[in-house]
């Protein structure tokens, strides 16, 4: 059966104190699917994470009914329209954290976490190029990569839960610093944010409202560059004409990812249109000679890139 194209997509999450959590789980489980909607949903003792799609209608009537839930009166869901299809099924799981940072849960948590700044005050505070001010990005670097905010610090990691040793081995850079940090939708500054505030170095330490997700609703051309990423079928959304990425194979500026067409590596790449069509919409020479000698699989379409 064909899939449904999508009309919206939801990003929503919140750091609550849930007791029952494989309950919850029954719940979303078989409201997604009376909704159909799909999407992924991480729930934990500490919270939700989602991001599903599905009809306009559908995604109304699954905001409603999560306003009616004790936990989840006050999410505040992000929306996107789309085209096309983002997610090809419903995955909705228990885990010990709803983004996986490591570290104990008791020790850093959202309730420590750095001040929330409005989008405008975010605006004005970078507006103002204050010379105590560092913005940092809480991304991984393959999101950097392709859009950012401008003069940012931007991690070299590529899972979230190696940002607190990044933090350790720079520690001294934030040293008596205002340090705004900012990530796609909020919720990984959040704890990010309650582990810099633990070492006690910074001055202050501030976190976007909503993410790039809110800011570039009010700023499409404001201090954000390049593209956002999503961890759905489209991969990226423009938010202006700025390129900030550079293709894996020839280094030329270019910010389209790509998975390679070889299922064994499956590599997550940016790569131009040219070296594209040369490599058969695989990464290397090697991966392109073993897809034609039929020595490895294919990949499916969908992409999977872990957070």
């Amino acid at each position: 059966m064909k899939t449904k194209d999508m009309e919206k997509v939801l990003l929503f999450y919140k750091y609550v104190e849930i007791e029952r959590p494989q309950e919850i789980l029954k719940w979303q489980k078989k409201l997604c699917t009376d909704l159909d909607l799909k999407g992924r949903i991480i729930i934990a003792t500490e919270g939700i994470n989602g991001t599903l799609g599905g009809s306009s209608q559908g995604c109304k009537l699954y905001v409603e009914t999560m306003k009616t839930n004790q936990y989840f009166f006050d999410v505040d869901f992000k929306e996107s329209r789309v085209e096309g299809v983002c997610f090809e099924k419903l995955r909705v799981v228990v885990k010990d954290e709803i983004v996986n940072l490591n570290i104990d849960k008791k020790v850093v948590n959202a309730k420590n976490g750095g001040k929330h700044l409005t989008p405008q005050e975010a605006h004005s505070m970078i507006s103002e190029k204050g010379r105590d001010l560092i913005i940092l990005d809480a991304r991984n670097n393959y999101e950097s990569a392709v859009g950012a905010f401008e003069n940012s610090m931007k991690p070299d990691i590529k899972y979230f839960r190696e940002f607190p040793q990044y933090i350790d081995k720079n520690i001294e850079i934030f040293k008596d610093k205002n340090v705004l940090m900012y990530c796609t939708g909020g919720i990984r500054c959040e704890r990010a944010s309650s582990y810099l505030k633990l070492k006690n170095v910074a001055k202050e330490v501030y976190q976007i409202n909503g993410g790039i997700h809110r800011y570039i609703e009010q700023y499409p051309e404001g201090y954000f560059r390049g593209k956002n990423y999503v961890f759905d079928g489209r991969v990226t959304v423009k938010v202006n004409n700025d390129v900030l990425g550079n293709c894996f194979i020839c280094g030329v500026q270019c910010d389209e990812y790509q998975n390679c067409l070889n299922a064994v590596c499956n590599r997550h790449f940016i790569c131009c249109k040219e070296c594209l069509q040369n490599l058969g919409s695989t990464c290397s020479t090697e991966c392109a000679e073993l897809i034609n000698s039929g020595k490895v699989n294919v990949r499916p379409y969908f992409k999977k890139v872990e957070i």
